[in-house]
């Protein structure tokens, strides 16, 4: 038997979906198998007790799980975590077999190259960003939040890094030459802009939707695995949006 490799969507801190209730297959699964997470991990949030715990539960889980970043990651704890090489790519290493994968890397796993892009833009702010050193940050904040409007808090639930900077771009686009514009499989947290439009036409897109897709027209790539919208659904032979689903490659 080969490797098995399955692709979800987001977690965003909650593992339950891969209790052995729910995922029965994990019982035929090793540590040379892989669960790939598409985004909004979220396990890395504050360090608190029950954090640890379900990170914990996690890596005792029997295969390796790999992530990429979403949005609403903690990227001032991921910035403190060392890099190291992978399966020709980087990760951190947040357990033993709880690996992020980089923004713009690609890795080979078992004869398969994956190209990874996470990071996506923020849907629940368009009520801002309030700054905790602000002198009146605790009077905006209880407002808002009486309000019941949709804002984020700056270093606690919002930081800048959700999005690639001009460094990872061209990151992505060397090892894109790298691997010579061909890959099997794309994990993304977002869509290509094409896509997006496709899910729905009201959504804005940004600098990120519009390189992947350029990526997703020069790449030759048999599927392209994302998260971010909250929903599943094959939206075309090629393109995957994974929620809470959990899809078997191989």
């Amino acid at each position: 038997q080969g490797v098995m490799i399955c692709i979800t969507g987001d977690t965003h801190g909650g593992f339950q979906r891969f209790g052995n209730k729910y995922f029965p297959q994990q019982r035929e699964m090793s540590r040379d198998d892989y669960m790939i997470i598409s985004g909004d991990f979220g396990g890395l949030w504050d360090g608190s007790a029950e954090e640890n715990y379900w990170l914990n539960w996690l890596e005792d889980k029997p295969w390796t799980t790999l992530w990429v970043d979403g949005n609403h990651e903690n990227f001032d704890m991921l910035k403190r975590l060392p890099v190291e090489e992978w399966k020709n790519g980087r990760v951190q290493r947040i357990r033993p077999h709880i690996l992020r994968l980089l923004r713009g890397k690609a890795y080979e796993i078992d004869g398969l190259t994956f190209f990874t892009m996470g990071s996506a833009s923020s849907h629940d702010i368009q009520d801002g960003i309030l700054d905790p050193s602000a002198p009146d940050f605790e009077r905006e904040y209880w407002w808002k939040r009486r309000t019941r409007q949709r804002f984020r808090v700056l270093g606690h639930s919002w930081w800048p890094d959700e999005l690639p900077s001009d460094e990872e771009y061209l990151t992505a686009l060397a090892t894109l030459e790298r691997i010579g514009w061909r890959a099997d499989c794309v994990i993304t947290h977002c869509a290509p802009s094409r896509i997006v439009r496709r899910l729905n036409p009201d959504y804005t897109t940004d600098r990120l939707n519009d390189f992947l897709d350029m990526v997703d027209q020069r790449l030759e790539f048999q599927y392209w695995f994302f998260g971010h919208y909250h929903d599943n659904q094959a939206v075309d032979d090629r393109h995957i949006l994974l929620w809470e689903q959990i899809v078997q490659l191989l």
